[in-house]
């Protein structure tokens, strides 16, 4: 429970505000409240300002979430504040002003909600606002539109500086509910959280408004012939096809998961004349262009163009846009500043077919073509009532290569070893499969669970995090073209494909002459045929990126030992086993490893035993089926029973980063079965 009504009441604000995607970006902008407290110490009042701490979201937020401060001592800050050039001192100080325990650190933000005479303010990147910050004449815009309730106020850094400034805009303007940050966005105040709320909805709404009364009908000019949206259908499956290559450019510093957006925003602005020299300007507001990079790499080919021309286009525009990201950074870096820290593009944008965006995981990924989303529908508020004119390249740089942004990213957390791999898992929807995907999800990989039932698909991938972790896809592994779709999936959910398990497998238990050509046929071609067009289709694409992968397969003790009664089964095990031994030769060349797993008796858990194969064994062997895993795991060397977890450890110890060096190995994960020793 929240402990004071003003904090809230806060909360509240925040929630509704950040929800709606009109008023604010995905974990931009911040709220505030003032009020009075009993401080514990003394038992006398105390003022205090609750504010969104940095890194967290208006539309999610908690009361974890918020920073809590002492006024009087940010108050103080004023007369030892060492000046403009010194201001990311203060950062620093915002620590010693905290009240209490717990809570969020403080943001940049936090001198503006603090120096600013009103007991609730809120700060919001809107896309309305933002345009008109953005315009080339926005002060005068700011006051056709406004009159004298909101004030223009010049481009600035986020910082100290910023919140002597806007307080002193407040204390000039009495009759002011707000004021437009020239290249940034928005800033409300009033003396009611209620009374903010409305004063920055009244902002927000009268700029769009206005925006849409004063606007021309096509601020990005004519469509372009030949440059218009493909059909749906071909617009994706062109998009699939490029996203490997695609993903092969943004990665050549460091791996990148990527996204896919094909709105209708985004196709009409590639659609347009203007849109060459637009995406060139870059993004403005200084949440965009963290997220997406001061500029996209954008095709300069039509829909219509041969992959492979393509392709090979793509890639001199890769090159050009290193060199020119290079330049930048030369330009405008001081001795002090950070290292440059890659230079390809996070936005790639394609006429006809969409844009897609990249990041170090699909949150991130999906977050920065949202923020272009933005920063597009600014360039056509902006171009519609003025020209889109963006903060100077310099002011870019000092907020991309900021120390304190530096800092933050310093202190984000080590990656886990599978950060930025796409996992697709065939049989994923229960048992081995299940928990090899969920194994992979809490090792840092994006995953597709692939499996023949829909709903266990489903129902895995949501209990995993839903789609920033794992999407479902029903395939059917006997399918060439299912097994394509399922691909294809993949490379627009998550860009690409880095490890593929095939786990997809059905079993049979029966002797010789009792063993029917429709037996024999449904196993080999579920696991040793459903493997190899899996293996291939994977290849296709790992072998498009560029950057290497894993393909695991997961076969059984059976693929070397011989097992009473189940010559289908393990006849189709040891083509598996050999696929491994072939395309690890084949595919090393890429970079491509491939093993695999031999378990055996994985009793509990397993689809397999589960459909009747249980059954079968245990009347093979003469036990009770609820006694097979204990038969089993009495028969092993070490007296343990497998479980699907084990068989999923021994696949993150292939495809992890601590066997780097290995390929075509076959990992046993039987407890010690002395006839399946590997030899």
């Amino acid at each position: 429970m929240t402990s004071h009504p003003e904090a809230a009441a806060l909360l509240s604000r925040s929630r509704r505000l950040g929800s709606d995607p009109r008023n604010t970006n995905y974990a931009g902008g911040n709220a505030s409240a003032k009020g009075t407290a009993t401080d514990p110490v003394t038992g006398g009042d105390v003022e205090l300002m609750w504010v969104k701490g940095s890194g967290g979201d208006l539309g999610t937020l908690t009361e974890d979430g918020l920073a809590v401060l002492r006024l009087d001592r940010l108050r103080a800050l004023v007369d030892v504040y060492p000046g403009v050039e010194r201001e990311d001192e203060m950062v620093a100080a915002f620590d010693y002003c905290l009240h209490g325990k717990g809570g969020a650190a403080p943001s940049i933000d936090t001198a503006m909600h603090a120096l600013v005479d009103a007991p609730h303010v809120d700060h919001l990147h809107p896309d309305s606002g933002i345009a008109l910050a953005c315009a080339a004449d926005g002060e005068k815009l700011t006051a056709e539109c406004f009159a004298d309730s909101v004030v223009w106020v010049p481009w600035r850094r986020p910082g100290f500086q910023l919140g002597l400034d806007i307080a002193a805009v407040k204390a000039a303007h009495p009759r002011a509910v707000g004021c437009i940050l020239g290249g940034h966005g928005i800033t409300a105040w009033g003396d009611t959280s209620e009374e903010c709320e409305r004063n920055s909805l009244h902002i927000i709404r009268t700029a769009e408004q206005f925006l849409a009364e004063r606007g021309r009908a096509e601020p990005f000019g004519p469509l372009v012939e030949g440059y218009g949206a493909l059909p749906e259908a071909e617009r994706r499956a062109r998009a699939a096809a490029l996203a490997p290559y695609v993903r092969a450019l943004a990665s050549q510093d460091r791996p990148q998961v990527g996204h896919f957006d094909d709105a209708d925003v985004v196709l009409d602005f590639l659609a347009r004349a203007e849109h060459p020299r637009l995406a060139a300007l870059g993004t403005s507001c200084p949440d965009h262009f963290l997220r997406t990079k001061v500029r996209p790499l954008v095709l300069d080919l039509p829909p219509a163009a041969p992959l492979q021309e393509a392709v090979a286009r793509l890639k001199e525009l890769h090159a050009a846009y290193r060199e020119e990201y290079a330049a930048y950074y030369a330009r405008h870096a001081l001795p002090d500043s950070p290292a440059l820290r890659g230079a390809d593009p996070a936005i790639v944008l394609i006429p006809g077919v969409g844009m897609f965006s990249f990041g170090r995981d699909k949150q991130t990924a999906r977050v920065a073509g949202e923020f272009y989303v933005n920063a597009v529908n600014v360039m056509r508020g902006a171009e519609a009532v003025s020209a889109y004119a963006p903060i100077e390249e310099s002011e870019k740089f000092r907020i991309e290569y900021w120390a304190l942004e530096e800092a933050k990213l310093r202190r984000m957390p080590r990656p886990k070893p599978l950060a930025t791999r796409v996992a697709l898992v065939t049989g994923g929807g229960s048992g081995i499969g299940k928990a090899i995907a969920r194994r992979l999800v809490a090792e840092g990989a994006c995953v597709v669970v692939a499996d023949l039932d829909t709903d266990n698909a489903a129902a895995v991938a949501e209990e995993l995090g839903g789609p920033d972790k794992a999407v479902a896809v029903t395939v059917d592994v006997t399918d060439e073209e299912q097994i394509a779709a399922a691909f294809r999936t993949a490379v627009l959910a998550f860009g690409g494909v880095d490890l593929v398990v095939n786990n997809a497998g059905i079993s049979i238990s029966k002797p010789l002459l009792e063993t029917s050509v429709r037996d024999w046929d449904l196993q080999h071609d579920i696991m040793a045929r459903g493997s190899f067009l899996v293996s291939r289709e994977a290849a296709r694409v790992m072998i498009a990126q560029g950057l290497g992968g894993d393909v695991v397969y997961i076969a059984s003790k059976n693929a070397v030992f011989a097992g009473p009664n189940n010559i289908a089964y393990s006849a189709t095990k040891a083509d598996q086993a050999h696929q491994v031994r072939l395309l690890a030769a084949e595919l090393g060349e890429h970079g491509i490893r491939v093993n695999g797993v031999n378990p055996d008796g994985v009793v509990r858990g397993s689809g397999i035993f589960a459909g009747g194969w249980g059954a079968q064994r245990a009347a093979v062997y003469g036990v009770p089926e609820e006694k097979l895993g204990e038969f089993y795991a009495g028969r092993t060397i070490l007296k343990r029973e497998v479980l699907p977890e084990h068989v999923a450890s021994a696949v993150l110890a292939l495809t992890g980063g601590d066997l780097t060096h290995t390929t075509g190995l076959h990992i046993p994960v039987d407890a010690g079965v002395a006839a399946a020793f590997l030899r």
